[in-house]
C-alpha cells in the first residue's frame, strides 16, 4: 500500500463504520467522498483522464482569460494535502448523511450541483469586482486554490437555517446555530490565513442564495427534475433485467382448496368441514368437496355422519388424494 493510501485509510474505515450503522444509505453523499479521494489518489490507470491538480487550480485570472471550465468546475474536487482531504470529506459525511436523509437523494444532488456552481461563481465574481470597482488584485484575483471548502460552507448554511440552537464553534466561540458559518470564516481566516478567504465566504453567499431562491420558487426547481429524470432513465433497464429474472411466487396451502383467484378470501368466506376437516369455499356449496358431508354449524349431525360413513374408506381415501396429491 502507497504512502497515500496508509494515511487515508483511517478515513476510510471512518467512512465505512459511519455508512454501515446507517439505517438508510445516503448515496450521493457516498458517491461525492469516493469521487473527492479517487481524485486525491489519482491511480495509475485514471492518470490518462484526470487532469493534474496545476491544470485544474481555480485562479479567477486565468478562467476569464482562457474561458477555462475545467478550473471552474474540477478544481473543488482536488485537494493539496491527506490533512486538506480529511478535514474536508469529514464535514462532508456529517452535513451529506444529515441533508441528503432529510431530503432525499435526488433534491439532495440537485442541491450540491447548484451550490457547486454558485460558490464557483460568486467566488469568481467577488475576485472581479475587487479589480475593478477597488483596483485591488491583491491575492484574490491571481490566487490559486483548490478543495471542496466552498460547497461545504454552503451546505453548512442550508443544514442550519432553521435551527434556534447555539453551537460552539471550534471552542472558541458560542454562537447561535444559523450564525455558525460566519463565526468559522472569521475562525479559519485568523489562525489559518493562506486558505481561500473569497471561496469560503463565495460559499456561504451561495448557501444564502439557494434558500432565498429556494424560498421563493414553488415546486421542484429544474435541476431536481432533470436528476429525476436522468435517475428514472438509469434505473429502468435494471427494473427489467430484474423482472426478467425474478421467480413468479406461488402460494402453497397445507389445506384448503388451490389455484383460487387472486382476490384473497376472507375467513368468513370459508367453512371447513366437521368430518374432514377440509377448508370449502364459501357460497359455492353446503355440501363437502372431500367427503360430501353436510355442512353445519354445530358440530356433527345425524345426516353428516349418515353421509361421511356411507362413503367407503377408499373412496375417502382417493377424494383426499385428488385434492392433494397433484
Amino acid at each position: 500500500m502507497s504512502e497515500r493510501g496508509r494515511k487515508l485509510l483511517p478515513l476510510a474505515l471512518h467512512v465505512a463504520g459511519e455508512y454501515y450503522r446507517l439505517q438508510r444509505k445516503p448515496p450521493v453523499t457516498t458517491a461525492l467522498l469516493a469521487a473527492n479521494t479517487v481524485i486525491y489518489l489519482r491511480p495509475a490507470f485514471l492518470r490518462s483522464i484526470l487532469p493534474s491538480i496545476d491544470e485544474v487550480w481555480f485562479n479567477p485570472h486565468l478562467i476569464l482569460k482562457n474561458r477555462d471550465l475545467k478550473r471552474f468546475f474540477l478544481s473543488a474536487f482536488y485537494h493539496v494535502g491527506e490533512s486538506h482531504l480529511v478535514y474536508n470529506m469529514l464535514s462532508l459525511l456529517w452535513k451529506g448523511i444529515q441533508l441528503e436523509t432529510s431530503m432525499g437523494s435526488t433534491e439532495f444532488a440537485s442541491m450540491v450541483a447548484a451550490l457547486l456552481g454558485m460558490s464557483q461563481g460568486i467566488t469568481l465574481l467577488l475576485a472581479k469586482s475587487l479589480l475593478v470597482f477597488f483596483d485591488y488584485e491583491g491575492p484574490y484575483y491571481s490566487q490559486y486554490a483548490v478543495g471542496f471548502s466552498g460547497v461545504l460552507f454552503a451546505m453548512k448554511v442550508v443544514l442550519n437555517s432553521q435551527s434556534e440552537n447555539y453551537t460552539d464553534v471550534h471552542g472558541i466561540l458560542i454562537v447561535p446555530t444559523r450564525y455558525a458559518a460566519w463565526a468559522e470564516l472569521i475562525i479559519i481566516q485568523t489562525f489559518v490565513p493562506n486558505v481561500s478567504f473569497l471561496g469560503h465566504l463565495g460559499g456561504i453567499l451561495a448557501g444564502l442564495l439557494y434558500l432565498r431562491l429556494k424560498g421563493t420558487y414553488s415546486g421542484s426547481d429544474p435541476l431536481t427534475l432533470l436528476f429525476r429524470g436522468l435517475t428514472s432513465a438509469l434505473s429502468w433497464p435494471v427494473k427489467i433485467v430484474q423482472n426478467l429474472f425474478r421467480s413468479p411466487r406461488r402460494r402453497i396451502s397445507g389445506r384448503g382448496t388451490t389455484g383460487e383467484s387472486r382476490r384473497r378470501r376472507s375467513v368468513s368466506d370459508r367453512w371447513r368441514c366437521q368430518v374432514c376437516t377440509y377448508d370449502n369455499s364459501g357460497g359455492t356449496s353446503n355440501i363437502c368437496g372431500m367427503c360430501g358431508s353436510d355442512r353445519s354449524d354445530n358440530g356433527f349431525s345425524p345426516r353428516q355422519l349418515r353421509r361421511s360413513h356411507d362413503l367407503p374408506l377408499e373412496e375417502l381415501r382417493r377424494r383426499r388424494i385428488e385434492r392433494f396429491g397433484r
